[in-house]
């Protein structure tokens, strides 16, 4: 069997993490990595034992010829880092969101058909071992037929949580519910209905957002609908972040950490619904728990080998990272202009961008990119 070459380009958190998946794996083996700073690479390189380390992609791709390309950087740089590494005609991995906006998507799309590369982006929880019981579970029948899907966020203010968590959320949603139809969202920023003015750069590099509270409903595929909710809170709170599953028989309560069945499919009152009985988590063969690796990361390496040794799409292909932001989108137009927005879009550039165009306004000036000086000055524009 083969084993596939992998190189990272990036050696932070994120590539680590990465880093350490494919290292465990039996069939992929790190072959390179690059960072502009060369204390990360050094870092990371020791940890792994990989010599082969670079300052520049460019000279990683030529010299080691790697089968994947994995980029985990910041969401500003993906799209011209991707469009670059796949002038190789290498897959990549590479972290979420794809892009900031469709009309990069789109490009990043074209140029991995006509280089004949797979997209895979880092949607680590769909393929991960909790969310494979959740769909055993859905397979075998024990909360009958889907009927409606809840998530949300961790708190984060809601249009930088909708572009950094909530592409997960999505993807999840997705992969029990299928493709999204329309969407209509209410966004609101300071307790009113955003105005041109609310549209800002986001925190992180993540491109134009709006909205510190967004409540969103998806039209799904066969009967589905969803609801996600990314909501400022006063602290981030983590165990916020879920997806629950309502079918006709029961429920399925589901974040990466942990799984759970309900075999009653609607709310009871308190004493009555306390029948939640966890899920098994389903983890590789392969995978080994003292190799430091995550078991999602883990999980997503093992697919993306499945998916290559077969000539397929990853499950958390760049096709369905692409629906993803014409889902993001398409909530950021609809909380705009106030209107159910059907998917795909005929028109691909940045709803929000568009929407200060159309009242005179011009494109939003700069803000910090950390995120906690971001919130601080979003709230001194707010007055507060």
């Amino acid at each position: 069997m083969k084993t596939y070459r992998v190189a990272v380009l990036g050696c932070r958190s994120r590539g680590t993490a990465a880093a350490k998946a494919y290292h465990a794996h039996p069939r992929t083996e790190i072959v390179g990595l690059c960072d502009l700073v060369k204390e990360r690479y050094d870092q990371l390189g020791d940890m792994l034992g990989v010599s082969a380390r670079f300052d520049d992609m460019d000279k990683m791709i030529s010299k080691t010829q790697p089968d994947i390309v994995v980029i985990p950087t910041g969401t500003e740089y993906h799209y011209e880092l991707t469009m670059r590494a796949l002038e190789y005609g290498v897959n990549i991995d590479v972290e979420k969101p794809m892009c900031v906006d469709l009309e990069q998507a789109d490009d990043v799309m074209k140029k991995a058909n006509e280089k004949g590369a797979r997209i895979a982006v880092h949607h680590q929880g769909r393929v991960g071992s909790n969310m494979k019981a959740a769909e055993k579970a859905i397979a075998e029948g024990l909360i009958g037929e889907i009927r409606y899907i809840y998530g949300s966020g961790k708190g984060y203010y809601a249009g930088y949580g909708l572009m950094n968590i909530g592409t997960h959320t999505i993807n999840d949603i997705l992969n029990v519910g299928g493709h999204c139809l329309s969407v209509s969202a209410i966004g609101l920023t300071d307790g009113h209905r955003i105005t041109p003015e609310d549209v800002i750069p986001s925190a992180g590099g993540m491109g134009t957002v709006a909205c510190e509270h967004i409540t969103a409903n998806l039209q799904l595929q066969g009967n589905i609908t969803a609801t996600l909710l990314q909501h400022r809170f006063k602290q981030v709170d983590s165990t916020a972040y879920a997806m629950q599953i309502f079918g006709t028989e029961g429920r399925i309560y589901w974040k990466n950490t942990t799984a759970a069945l309900l075999p009653q499919p609607h709310y009871l009152p308190d004493g009555q619904h306390d029948n939640w009985r966890p899920l098994e988590p389903i983890d590789p063969e392969t995978f080994d728990p003292k190799s430091g690796a995550s078991v999602e990361d883990y999980w997503y390496a093992e697919e993306f080998v499945n998916a290559l040794d077969k000539d397929r799409d990853h499950k958390c292909s760049g096709a369905e990272a692409l629906h993803t932001i014409e889902i993001m989108m398409g909530i950021f137009e609809s909380a705009a202009y106030g209107n159910r927005v059907d998917l795909p879009q005929e028109r691909r550039d940045h709803p929000l961008l568009r929407w200060r165009k159309e009242n005179g306004l011009d494109t939003p000036a700069p803000m910090p990119r950390s995120y906690g000086e971001w919130l601080a000055a979003e709230d001194k524009r707010l007055g507060r």
